[in-house]
């Protein structure tokens, strides 16, 4: 009975998990640039026991022993890449991306007012002001979007329209007629599921060494001819990829599997009660 509640206990952790990860992309449904998690699981240690007579001579159609398992875990939370719709916002700071595994640069600052290097997807962006005459290109947390060299995007206020070229160029346009050109940042990410997970961000975890990878393995910075793989549209944005329906059916199908553990808990703990109470 012990190995009953073990098992089951051991599930009923990851099962919330897999709970949690659903439940965050019906959040996200609505979240432009949003890519969906999928939780798979693997199984956990099993020990195998040969009870087996030496001297049967029965033929079998099942290997020998008994395997006792002791529940399943979560091997990976996985991305899907697939790239959303797209929906039109007639607005010339909104940028949606076209191609899969792109993402924007993104200038994050940490607890210490370090400013960390982040990636993501959503281009509603604006301005916001930072010194006299003066504004800079932001997300919408705020945060300071970065141009191919990792500076933050800084131009004059006096801006009558933005014009993006489909090498991620970003045209400012002033009303006395002047121009400035920017170039975005975009980095392609080729092992997104090796990246670390910071809120709606993802960046290159601090452990990179101990993993295995070098940097370049799992990105590239698009800059000078790579540029030219850049795939994006202006006054559009990316919408969510979460497949509303399909995460309903997963999450009815989670909550069963933590039913049936919680049950397996509450009947090993009555068949314990009954032997107490025999003895």
């Amino acid at each position: 009975m012990l190995r009953t509640m073990l098992t089951a206990t051991n599930s009923l952790h990851q099962v919330q998990h897999q709970i949690d990860t659903i439940s965050n992309n019906i959040a996200n449904v609505n979240t432009a640039g949003y890519k969906a998690k999928e939780a798979r699981f693997s199984e956990m240690l099993y020990q195998e026991y040969f009870n087996t007579r030496k001297d049967e001579q029965a033929p079998r159609l099942t290997p020998p022993g008994i395997r006792y398992g002791v529940g399943a875990k979560i091997s990976q939370i996985q991305t899907n890449n697939a790239q959303g719709s797209l929906q039109n916002t007639d607005r010339d700071l909104d940028f949606a991306f076209t191609k899969e595994r792109q993402y924007f640069n993104i200038l994050m600052p940490n607890e210490n007012n370090e400013i960390n290097m982040v990636y993501s997807r959503q281009g509603n962006f604006y301005v916001t002001p930072v010194e006299d005459g003066q504004v800079m290109l932001v997300n919408a947390d705020g945060y300071a979007v970065a141009d191919s060299y990792g500076n933050p995007i800084i131009f004059r206020d006096d801006v009558e329209k933005f014009i993006l070229n489909e090498n991620g160029t970003l045209q400012v346009k002033f009303i006395n007629g002047d121009e400035q050109s920017f170039l975005l940042g975009v980095t392609e990410i080729h092992l997104p599921q090796v990246m670390e997970q910071t809120g709606s961000y993802i960046m290159v975890p601090a452990n990179l060494d101990e993993l295995g990878y070098d940097e370049n393995d799992i990105l590239t910075n698009l800059v000078g001819f790579g540029r030219e793989n850049i795939g994006l549209e202006n006054q559009k944005l990316e919408m969510s990829n979460v497949n509303l329906t399909k995460e309903m059916t997963n999450l009815l199908q989670a909550q069963r599997s933590y039913q049936f553990n919680s049950r397996a808990i509450t009947i090993a703990d009555q068949m314990l009660g009954l032997i107490n109470g025999i003895r």
